[in-house]
């Protein structure tokens, strides 16, 4: 489904047009968006196109790069920049720690995008690492500093924002906190196979819940197992939250991404932060909804554009 933008007032932060069209594209586990936007950032027309995570990796790049192609040439004009958001960390020769797509890692993301779409400035981040921007320079961390922003789609992950900047870590991979061992046995699992979209769809199944995470919070409105399972599956993830904001003393935290559109689940984690925390940070939704990761991936296309060379 393509929507068109020209209307809506999301605009990256700065003065000034950088000349040309902005590129952003998003690639997550289970949905990719692309989306056009003016030399100041202003988004013009985007679409929102299934992963097929399930098919691999070649076939997504390949589906989400027509889609730019196709909107590139609906929009009309020169491009100045491509920005891309990617899960996992992106090295010139591959990805680490994108497991849930299929030959993700293998991936060459920027020559590929540098290549198909005849762009020479292409920068790459994480996803979290680029909805995190884009809720420093448009949205909820403007005035807040520090800020944590966690994602809760198809996997789980943190950013950490300092002064007006997303810290990356020395590998690239500050906030991995799905890799955290999740429970009491040894060696633990990982805390994305206890809670994540994937691993709550995956939950719901063994419960015979439909509709998957969607389905699994709304039927834990009432009492019973499934709320009860939930509960503790909201308990684990909280429990690293915790130690996050422990350790960062955040002044908000923003909670991105599909699972996070459960009130239920918001709520729970409200709760369990506030029980434990001695300075309760403000926990809000973002307000971008599902479109956090593409704005921050135009952003990412816009400072390229504006960096020194």
């Amino acid at each position: 489904m393509t929507v068109r933008l020209a209307d809506r007032a999301e605009q990256a932060a700065g003065a000034g047009d950088v000349g040309g069209l902005l590129l952003g594209i998003d690639f997550g586990g289970t949905k990719m968006a692309v989306g056009v936007a003016d030399g100041s950032g202003r988004l013009l027309a985007s679409e929102r196109v299934p992963t097929h995570a399930d098919r691999g990796a070649r076939q997504a790049l390949d589906r989400a790069l027509e889609v730019a192609r196709r909107l590139l040439g609906e929009v009309g004009g020169p491009v100045a920049a491509v920005g891309v958001a990617s899960p996992g960390v992106v090295r010139p020769d591959g990805i680490d720690l994108a497991p849930n797509v299929p030959g993700w890692d293998r991936l060459r993301l920027v020559d590929t995008v540098r290549e198909r779409l005849g762009v020479p400035a292409v920068a790459v981040d994480n996803d979290l690492n680029a909805a995190a921007l884009a809720e420093l320079r448009l949205g909820a961390l403007r005035d807040a500093d520090p800020g944590l922003v966690v994602g809760l789609g198809t996997g789980v992950a943190a950013a950490v924002t300092v002064r007006g900047t997303v810290l990356a870590g020395r590998h690239g991979a500050a906030g991995e906190i799905g890799y955290a061992l999740a429970g009491a046995a040894r060696p633990g699992r990982m805390l994305e196979l206890v809670f994540s979209g994937r691993a709550l769809d995956q939950l719901a199944a063994e419960l015979d819940v439909p509709d998957g995470a969607a389905g699994l919070a709304a039927r834990a409105d009432q009492p019973g197992e499934v709320r009860d399972v939930l509960r503790g599956r909201v308990d684990e993830l909280a429990r690293h939250l915790i130690t996050c904001c422990l350790l960062v003393d955040p002044q908000r935290v923003v909670l991105v991404g599909g699972v996070a559109g459960s009130e239920l689940i918001r709520g729970l984690i409200v709760d369990r932060l506030a029980e434990v925390l001695p300075y309760r940070p403000e926990i809000v939704f973002s307000s971008f909804a599902a479109d956090a990761a593409l704005l921050g991936a135009v952003l990412l296309a816009r400072e390229a554009v504006q960096a020194p060379r």
